[in-house]
């Protein structure tokens, strides 16, 4: 997924989880339950500092078929899109 930032930022979500400066396995926990919250096929924006997140949210879309459509890194930061199944 090789999407630029600006592509990513103007990409319409439904809500948005800020998980700066949380490691592993808290961003995951966090957009578990803010996923949770959404309707099916709802967008879930995720701010990341952690290096292993860009894994554990391969792994996470995979293990819930939850989408993810889109991650990018700018900087020290990762920001995922992630839509409900």
């Amino acid at each position: 997924m090789a999407d630029t930032l600006l592509d990513i930022e103007i990409m319409e979500f439904d809500k948005e989880l800020d998980a700066r400066d949380l490691n592993c396995p808290l961003p995951i926990l966090k957009a578990k339950k803010a996923l949770a919250e959404l309707q099916s096929g709802e967008v879930l924006r995720i701010m990341a500092t952690d290096p292993g997140s860009v894994r554990d949210f391969q792994a996470f879309a995979k293990q819930t078929g939850n989408a993810l459509l889109s991650h990018v890194q700018h900087g020290r930061e990762f920001i995922f899109l992630m839509q409900r199944k």
